[in-house]
């Protein structure tokens, strides 16, 4: 007599496939859900808060780190990390203040240029120097930083614009929208289809994703980390400008402690700190998901501005919790 073994029962396929989209879904797009929740109950709380010029307060506030943190998102994709992006955005404001006394295009093309070499020559010695960006991006953090106060007779001279042209670009608004707000967004149109389009966009994930197996398909590996270093340069020194334009001055101690508001803002939004995963749009929710929670504290007004840092760094934490958690379902 002869017994037939039936096959042991294994996981359901598409149970499975399921929950690593779910896993997928919510580690893309969890923090536009948190903002729209956000969004809903601070409109409850606080009548002040849904208004028109509460709402354009924050997308204008938000936009200088939103500039600054699409290109924080290139470099995280591919695995790296800049710290220099915050003394980066200062010095992109002296310069725009000092090259307003050329009008417009001094007051754009001066800090763009000087601050996208300073991201070559990081990129060039994190991609062909095999230095490690840390190191590299902490010595141009405070480089850099000694180079603004340096420009500034030690922070004590804040050069001023007085460029009407400058001045429009910074304070005139669209439709309500102010220009900061719209090259913001046009910045992260042009990102996105750079990232979903693009054969160097797809090197940028390939290169996060497995950078050995990113070689081993023949792709341009040092040339792709050189590259996305060049585009945090000029975000962070067109943020600048744009900033120093908004408050017609180039002030030398802003943007302290700037790096970490963007890292935040890119890890919160969806983008692995190992990289290989990440998009703009999560970043764009990641920044104003923490401009909502500093903008909910100061409508509560007995809270301290240190609040805000704390509840930040607890959201913060959260959410690599939750995306480490994720990405484990999403193997598995």
């Amino acid at each position: 007599m002869t017994t037939t073994l039936e096959p042991a029962a294994g996981p359901t396929t598409d149970s499975q496939a399921s929950r690593e989209r779910l896993a997928g879904l919510l580690q893309s797009y969890g923090a536009a859900v948190v903002l729209v929740i956000l969004l809903i109950v601070g409109s409850i709380a606080f009548p002040t808060f849904p208004t028109g010029g509460n709402f354009a307060n924050i997308l204008t506030q938000s936009s200088f780190l939103l500039i600054v943190a699409s290109g924080m998102t290139f470099v995280i994709l591919t695995g790296g990390i800049d710290l220099s992006v915050g003394s980066v955005f200062a010095l992109g404001g002296v310069l725009a203040a000092y090259g307003s006394t050329f009008g417009l295009a001094g007051a754009i093309l001066l800090p763009l240029v000087v601050c996208g070499a300073i991201g070559a020559l990081q990129g060039a010695l994190i991609a062909y120097g095999k230095m490690a960006p840390f190191i590299v991006t902490l010595a141009g953090l405070l480089g850099v930083r000694g180079l603004v106060l340096a420009s500034t007779s030690g922070g004590s001279t804040t050069p001023l614009i007085t460029d009407e042209g400058v001045i429009s670009l910074g304070q005139d608004s669209v439709a309500g929208i102010h220009w900061p707000v719209v090259i913001a967004l046009v910045v992260v149109v042009i990102g996105t289809v750079l990232l979903a389009r693009s054969r160097g966009g797809q090197s940028v994930l390939a290169v996060g994703g497995s950078e050995s197996a990113a070689t081993l398909m023949g792709l341009p590996v040092a040339r792709v980390k050189f590259g996305v270093y060049v585009i945090s340069g000029l975000c962070a020194g067109l943020a600048g400008a744009l900033n120093a334009a908004y408050s017609s001055s180039g002030v030398p101690t802003v943007g302290v402690g700037l790096e970490l508001n963007a890292i935040s803002a890119v890890v919160i939004g969806g983008t692995l700190l190992v990289g290989g995963r990440g998009n703009l749009i999560g970043t764009v929710a990641g920044v104003l998901l923490l401009s909502v929670i500093q903008n909910l504290i100061n409508q509560v007004g007995s809270l301290s501005s240190s609040v805000q840092s704390v509840v930040s760094g607890g959201f913060l934490a959260a959410v690599v919790i939750i995306q480490t958690v994720l990405s484990r379902t999403q193997r598995l």
